[in-house]
Formats: C-alpha cells, structure tokens, sequence
C-alpha cells in the first residue's frame, strides 16, 4: 500500500521489519522505486535481494529491466540479461518485451535488435518500441524502413 502510494520510506519501515521477505515483497519494494523515479535505489535492491539468496521471478526482472531503462544503465541491463538467459525466462512475453524496452531506452539499438528478432514476444508493443527507439536515436530513415515492415 505505501509502495503503491508512494510513500517509499515507509514501506521500507515495514519491509525492514519484515522477519522473511519473498520475491512478492522484493518486487514490491524494486517496482516501487521504479515507479517513484528512484532506478538507482531499485537497481541496490535488486542487489540486496541477490546477497538474500532470494530467486528472481519474471516480474522481478521486468521490474529490474524498467530500473536500467529509466537510469540508462546499460552494463547492468546487459547483466540482467544474462541472469534471464541462464533462468530460461528470455520466452516470458512481458520479459523479452522489457529486454527490448530497456536496450531502446539505453540506445543499444544493436542490442535491441539482436534481442527482438531472438524473442517470441513480437507484437505492436515491441514493433512500437523499436521505431521510436529508431526516432529517439536520430534514425528518421531505419525508423520509416521498420514502418514499412510492420505486419498488419
């Protein structure tokens, strides 16, 4: 409720005197962060959760990827990536949509690319993200040839 609401103190208060915390507990704090434009502090959870021996679950690592998009961190992406390759979770729709979204918005679109024509989860979400990751690159004439590429 206080992570939702965006009052992150005091769900760190609660969180913190917590006995166990699961993934569920995890991901609210990390998604919390996200959502209060705090990537850094989500990206040091995320590590906390680590050194806990706590296991990332899809949402976990969409959570993640949406910390490194929105602080452009690129290296640590790259190794997020690697955690969902090694987990098998690259074939979760939501996961390889983030993927792409997070090499977009770091302006990897090699990246991006690579792991778009990899991923099952080609849809209008990702073929948007991908043109306007051409846009926002200063790629007006890749971003018109992707336009034309689009399946209907």
């Amino acid at each position: 409720m206080y992570a939702k609401c965006g009052s992150m103190e005091d769900a760190a208060r609660v969180f913190n005197k917590m006995p166990s915390r699961n993934a569920v507990l995890w991901n609210t704090m990390i998604s919390g962060h996200v959502k209060c434009g705090q990537g850094h502090k989500a990206l040091e959870l995320f590590g906390q959760m680590q050194q806990e021996h706590v296991q990332p679950d899809p949402v976990t690592l969409v959570a993640v990827l949406n910390a490194c998009a929105s602080v452009a961190a690129l290296e640590e992406g790259r190794c997020v990536h690697e955690q969902i390759t090694q987990s098998g979770c690259e074939s979760d729709t939501f996961v390889g949509s983030s993927l792409v979204d997070m090499y977009v918005k770091c302006r990897s679109m090699e990246d991006a690319w690579r792991t778009f024509n990899k991923t099952s989860s080609q849809n209008g979400v990702t073929w948007n993200v991908m043109l306007l990751g051409h846009v926002k690159c200063g790629q007006g004439e890749k971003a018109l040839e992707l336009l034309r590429q689009i399946p209907q």
